[in-house]
Order: structure tokens, then sequence, then C-alpha cells
């Protein structure tokens, strides 16, 4: 019992392991997949972000498609117009600079020359975009960057985007060695350095500020070619970020794609900036938890799948609770969002709950399946097929209740078994027999039957329990045809063989019974009760009587439209009082034969105590006079007991 627990908790670790690996793996590997949670979590900062004053001590001034319209080329941009807006913004007091322009291309010899100068001397704090190779710049643009722009000016411009899923801009360059040894950070890392903050090279995930309304940017953005117009204040002790702000160009998808009209959450580059560097210079987290932290959380989902998989419920109710567990689950994640600024995950663990749930319901039903064989193996030997499915599906029917109701019954027998086996040794007795009753069995079933019992060499069958069939009669006509050949080839094969065995005489009978288990509660039988199985068992004893080898009631032939028969007799059997049909099945061909035609005519004749009956009958025994059946009608009417009703005086 121990190591039993021991191995299912250790199943449900398993399932719990590979429901967070799957989950892990599926939703940060495979796009399609982790894309929708990345989808998910831009829409909670989309509409969730908590809303924050503009930022008062950053500025972006964006260069934009109309700054450019006032000079004859719009790129590379007019390097005297940014070296008159830098002496603007340093002489109205700003307090750092953020240039996002890269210079790798030389312009007019004069103005590239005056702010060449003029960024070496530049008495603010200042950073600069910069590129390499990587970049996509050629070597000749490079070395031109590399003589323009101060080395310690310089910052990598890149913005970290998921380019596995949609392109949404993500996290802060932390920047990257050079061939030559020489690390440079990301350029929103060069300022914040410079103005005084020391910031950690590494990667981090950028934590967007939020709009003081729908109306009003995070950040105060002036256009360029207006800033001489403004007042001095507006700049005077800001950090001010130059930058591209065009309509078609540089701009990158942020997380507010999800909830802006088309377009409208592609944000400029120099934005992107300004959100880095109020990051940095407030130490402020970034809403992410980290790809270590989600697993807990994924793991724990799972273990709530398994957990919920593993409960005795209905399937309807444990889906509709895993639903329920979901929603709860997405309802917590928006919500530690909005008033914990945290982003958990919400789509990998509502897969890993559905996955542990549909995995542990699996390893339930398979192990119940396995528990099922397992029962099968054991008890198949004592059970029928038909019953053993029947209680292993429905263990209800192992209670004692019995029910009335039709069915059809077969009763065998062997001829001389009695006799001849005492005759036999006990090892080849039981081989034989075995044999015998594994082929009458496997026919049985065949038909859908259940072998209810073995008296010796004779078998009991009942068709229509435990499992009902509307066809029962037809089943238990036809199972009695096939047991006939099959234990006619048996005897030829024994006799050919030096062997020996006897006829196989067969009953079939359609009635009421009782049927059910009898019996006390720690010892019962599943068996059927009642006047027809006497029946059944008295028809099977007629054989004997008419010389045939399977006698069929009237109730059972009546069912069967589509089998042929001839009548024997209306049987009175003995202690009873009315008479039943009795009937021989008969193939195909002696349906058609003239013998069995004629047979009909003197069994018709009969009925009608016609005298004309006889001597058809004494011209089919002279034509067959193995047929035991005529001789008995023939021996019938010369005893002056004539008609077709006989009363038997033995069972």
């Amino acid at each position: 019992m121990i190591w039993s627990k021991l191995s299912r908790f250790g199943a449900f670790v398993v399932i719990v392991g590979l429901a967070t690996l799957a989950s892990v793996l599926v939703f940060n590997g495979l796009p399609l997949f982790g894309s929708f949670e990345r989808w998910v979590e831009n829409y909670r900062i989309a509409t969730l972000t908590p809303p924050e004053p503009q930022h008062p001590d950053i500025v972006i001034i964006g260069i934009t498609d109309d700054t450019l319209g006032q000079f004859l080329y719009s790129s590379p941009i007019d390097r005297g117009f940014l070296a008159d807006l830098l002496e603007l913004v340093q002489a109205r007091g700003a307090h750092g600079v953020l240039l996002d322009v890269l210079f790798d291309r030389p312009t007019e010899l004069a103005k590239d020359a005056r702010l060449k100068a003029l960024l070496e001397a530049y008495r603010l704090p200042l950073a600069i975009s910069y590129g390499r190779e990587p970049e996509r710049l050629t070597p000749d643009e490079v070395a031109f960057l590399d003589d323009f722009v101060p080395a310690k000016l310089r910052g990598f411009g890149n913005l970290v985007t998921d380019d596995l899923y949609d392109g949404t801009v993500r996290g802060i360059y932390p920047g990257r060695a050079l061939s030559d040894g020489m690390f440079v950070p990301g350029v929103a890392t060069v300022l914040v350095e410079r103005l005084g903050h020391p910031v950690a090279h590494r990667a981090r995930a950028l934590a967007y500020r939020g709009q003081p309304s729908s109306t009003v940017e995070p950040f105060l953005e002036l256009p360029a070619h207006t800033v001489r117009f403004l007042p001095p204040a507006l700049l005077a002790g800001k950090i001010v970020l130059i930058g591209g702000d065009f309509s078609l160009i540089d701009r990158h998808r942020s997380p507010f794609a999800t909830a802006r009209e088309a377009g409208a959450g592609n944000l400029p580059g120099i934005v992107l900036h300004a959100h880095a560097v109020a990051q940095l210079l407030g130490n402020r987290q970034a809403p992410e938890i980290g790809f270590w932290s989600t697993v807990p959380i994924i793991a724990t989902a799972a273990a709530i799948g398994v957990l919920l998989g593993a409960l005795d419920m209905a399937v309807a109710l444990r889906i509709a609770a895993a639903v329920l567990l979901v929603i709860a689950l997405w309802i917590a994640g928006f919500t530690l969002f909005r008033y914990s600024d945290v982003l958990v995950p919400v789509v990998a663990p509502s897969a890993a709950l559905g996955l542990a749930l549909w995995m542990t319901g699996t390893y339930i039903a398979r192990r119940d399946l396995a528990q099922k064989r397992f029962i099968q193996r054991a008890f198949s030997r004592y059970l029928s097929p038909a019953l053993l499915d029947e209680l292993m599906n429905d263990p209800r029917k192992l209670s004692l209740d019995a029910e009335r109701h039709e069915l059809s019954f077969i009763f065998t027998d062997v001829a001389g078994f009695t006799g001849f086996s005492e005759q036999l040794d006990p090892n080849q007795l039981s081989a034989l027999l075995n044999r015998y009753l594994e082929g009458v069995c496997e026919i049985v079933f065949r038909h859908g039957g259940m072998v209810d019992k073995f008296i010796g060499d004779a078998v009991f069958a009942i068709f229509n329990a435990p499992k009902r069939q509307d066809d029962h009669a037809q089943r238990a006509v036809a199972c009695a045809i096939e047991i006939d050949r099959f234990a006619s080839g048996f005897l030829e094969a024994e006799l050919g063989r030096g062997g020996r065995f006897g006829l196989t005489r067969i009953g079939v009978h359609t009635g009421v019974a009782s049927i059910g288990n009898f019996g006390s509660a720690e010892r019962f039988e599943y068996t059927a009760l009642g006047d027809a199985v006497n029946t059944a068992s008295r028809l099977e004893g007629l054989n004997k009587y008419f010389g045939t080898r399977v006698c069929v009631s009237g109730s059972a032939a009546s069912r069967c439209l589509n089998q042929p028969f001839r009548p024997l007799g209306n049987v009175v059997l003995k202690g009873k009082t009315e008479a039943i049909e009795v009937f021989e099945p008969l193939d195909a061909t002696q349906e058609a034969s003239p013998y069995v035609a004629e047979y009909l005519r003197a069994y018709a004749l009969m009925a009608r105590k016609s005298p004309e009956a006889y001597r058809v009958l004494a011209e089919l025994g002279r034509t067959n006079p193995d047929d035991r059946c005529v001789a008995l009608h023939l021996e019938r009417i010369a005893s002056g007991r004539g008609g077709t009703e006989i009363v038997m005086d033995e069972k």
C-alpha cells in the first residue's frame, strides 16, 4: 500500500515537472504560443499602467518632418542646425543631453568641423548614439563615426526587441565589448552615468512610464525647429533628449500598440530612450519578474491541475472547476499588475494547469485500465467476458438485486460422457474436456452470450444478460447451430484419431426468468432462475427422444424469421399441462429438399389427424430410415396416438 501511494505521488510529481517544462518551452520557444503570452503582457501594460505625472526632469526635442523641411536635404540632418540646437540647449541651462543622431558620413565641411569641435568641448554631460558593423555600418562609416564622436560620449543606440514574437521593445540595451576590449554601454546608460549615477551593465527589461492622461504623453516633447522661440525655462535644469520623430521611419512597436489605434503604439526611438533614462535615473524596477521567477508560478499551476485531476468528481465538474481557476488566475494577474506593478505570466500557467489536468486524467485512466485488465485476467477464467465487461464498466451490478425479464437460454450435453469418461486417465480427460469446452465457450462469446456455468460436460449459456440484446433469440439459435457444427467436427476428429467422445445435444428456449446475483454477500453466483431455465434444460433432453441434435422451442424459433426449421411436435413436458412447440433448425439445402417438403406436408396432415399422414410418413421412412423423428411419429400413429401433441412421461 505504501509503495502504491509513493508510486502515485511520484507519477504526480513527474506530471507537474512535464507540464511545467512543456509550458515553459512552448511559451518561450515557439512564436505562435509565446506571442499570445506577450500580447497579454502588452495589453496589461497598455491598459493598466497607473497614470503618472509628466516627467519633471526629461524633455524631448523631436526632429520632425517639418524640421527637415527647412533644409535643402533631409539626410544627414543639417550639422549646422544641430550645432545651433546644442548651443541653445547648453545656453538655456540644461542638465544633460542625449543626442540620438548617427554621425556616420560627412556633409558640408564647415558645418561638420563646427559640430565636431562643439562635441569635443561641450560642457554638459552628453551621450551620442553609436554603432558598428553589427548595426549595419560599413567600415568607412565606422571610421568616420569613430573620428567624429569622442569615445567618452559614445553609446550604442540599439533597442532590445523580442524579435522572436512581435518585435515589441522590451529592454534596455546593456552594451557590449568591442574587438579592442573597450566596453561601450547603451546610450541611455552612458548619459545616466555621465550625470553621476552608476549603472550596472546588465540586461534589464524596460519599465514604461504611465501617461498622465489619454491626451498627455509621459514626457514633454518640443519640435526642434521651434525651441528657440519657446520660453528658456522649459529647458533649464532638464535632461534633454534630441532625436528623430518622423511619421514613417524610426518608429518601433511598444506594448501600447495593443490598445491604441493602428500605428499609435509605435513610438520614435528617442521616446523609448526617454523611458530608459527615466527608469535608470529612478532605479525603477521593470514589472517583468524574470524567467526563473515565472517557473515556480507555472509549476504551482501545474500542481493545481494535478490536484484537480486527482479529485474524484465528474468530468464536467472538473472542467468547470479548471475554467474557474484559470479565470481566477487571470483576474489575479491583471489585478497584481494594476496595483503592485508586477507582471506575472497568465497564459503559460493556464496551459500548464490544463495540461497537468489532462495528463493526470490520462494517467488515472490508464492506471484504472491496467487495474481492470488485471481483474479481467484474474477473473476471465471464471466469468464470461460479457459479464466481466459489464461489471467492470458498472460495478453496481455486483449487488444482490435481481430483475425479471425475457432471456434466451442454451443447454448442451454430451451423450454418454459419464460412461466413457470413467475409462480415461484424469489428465487425458481434463485435456479432452477443456478443448471441447473452450471451443463451445468461444462460440458463445462470439455470439454475445454469457456462459453461466459448466455442469460436468454440460454448458449453460444465457443471452440478453447482463447486456441487453434485442435480437437475443436469433443470437441463441445461431449460436446453437454453430455449436452443433463444432461439436460434430470435434466428435469426428476424436473418433478419427482413435479417441472417444459423445454426440452433443443442444436445447434452445426463450422465456421470462429472474436474472441476477443469488447467494450471500460473501459468496454469490450470477445466474438465471425460473421455469424458462428448466424448459431449456428439458429441450436438450428431447433430442434423445426425437433423434435430433438441436431442439428449439417455438418461442425462440418464432423470433428467427430468416432461419428455416422443421416442426417436431407440440410437447407437454413432464410435470406440465401446456404444450410447447418444438423445432429442429435446418440449413438452406435441407429447407429446399423435396424430403423436407414432404415432411412438412406429413406434419400438416398429422396436425389434422388425417389418415393420409401415416402413408406419407411411411414413404419418408423408407427414403430416410435414419430419421428418428419420422419413425417416432409412425410409432405413435400405429399405437393410436395421432396428432402432433406429445405428452412426455419422463424428463
